[in-house]
């Protein structure tokens, strides 16, 4: 038996991961297939509306790959798939690939202007032979003791709040960038703090500030990061960036090549230190970091 998915699955969250536990035992022992768009539906139908992504297409066929799914297939939403009644796009998908079972969560929409509902695929498996798992709402506590629903608008919310223990609990892990590092103005290395600055503008960054995470370099070794995003106010108009100390486990800056660009850098978020401040000197500023580091140190020590 053949069980399928379909969704963005942007983050591939605890949610996500929820119906594909649903799928593999609606399976019983058979393939478990994610269907998802590359790119998203919304970067095609509205593009100035599209959230910045939680995953690219190759970090989201891993994840999805590592326990979840048997199988990714992508389709391309262009015109001729997006104007597919309901009917006529699983008709057509399920030709593409075969399924006995589908699973989707009861927000589920498909089909030209999102007409389908997951009643809608109940109704059309009645009539073409294939059975609908409906899963319920899957919820994960937060920090301060409440409950939120696992969905990638919840995750790109606490993320735009500074909230990435809360982003963490519903994605399961914490929140990684994956990026190569850039030329930035290397104001950083001149004062003592050595940065990597990051290739980040397709993807979201958590809430301006300074937050305490870990960072795998491309030879595998794992550093403490001291995280800044914003807009550097202390020295004036700046594009928002992020950008990483990295540190060794003594809290000394790790020694990089002065032309360490291009590299593939993967940074994860741990926890918010402070909010991002403008400081009146560069003296202030040092002090500012200095405990910023002694802080990052505490986070990563627990």
């Amino acid at each position: 038996m053949q069980a399928a998915v379909i969704g963005n699955f942007d983050g591939v969250h605890r949610g996500h991961r929820h119906l594909f536990a649903l799928a593999r035992t609606a399976a019983r022992g058979g393939r478990v297939i994610a269907v998802t768009f590359e790119p998203l539906p919304a970067a095609v139908l509205s593009p100035e509306k599209a959230p910045a992504r939680l995953t690219n297409a190759a970090e989201r066929r891993e994840l999805l790959l590592e326990g979840s799914a048997d199988e990714v297939v992508e389709l391309t939403p262009d015109a001729a798939l997006l104007g597919r009644s309901p009917e006529e796009f699983v008709r057509w998908l399920r030709a593409k690939v075969p399924f006995e079972v589908l699973v989707e969560g009861p927000d589920f929409r498909f089909g030209k202007g999102r007409a389908g509902s997951v009643a809608t695929l109940r109704e059309i498996g009645a009539r073409e032979g294939f059975a609908v798992v409906e899963a319920g709402a899957f919820c994960v506590a937060t920090k301060d003791g409440g409950n939120i629903e696992a969905r990638s608008s919840t995750v790109r919310a606490m993320l735009e709040a500074g909230r990435v223990e809360d982003a963490a609990s519903v994605l399961g892990r914490p929140y990684e960038l994956r990026c190569n590092t850039a030329r930035g103005d290397q104001r950083g290395r001149t004062i003592g703090w050595p940065t990597a600055n990051l290739e980040a503008r397709a993807r979201l960054l958590p809430a301006d500030g300074v937050y305490a995470g870990e960072a795998t370099l491309p030879d595998g070794r794992v550093a403490i990061a001291a995280i800044s995003v914003g807009t550097k106010p202390t020295f004036g108009e700046h594009a928002r960036t992020c950008e990483a100390t990295l540190l060794e486990r003594d809290g000394r800056a790790m020694a990089l090549s002065l032309d360490w660009y291009g590299w593939a850098i993967r940074l994860r978020f741990h926890a918010r230190v402070r909010g991002m401040e403008r400081f009146g000197s560069l003296e202030e500023l040092l002090r500012a970091m200095e405990g910023d580091r002694a802080a990052v140190l505490r986070v990563m020590a627990k």
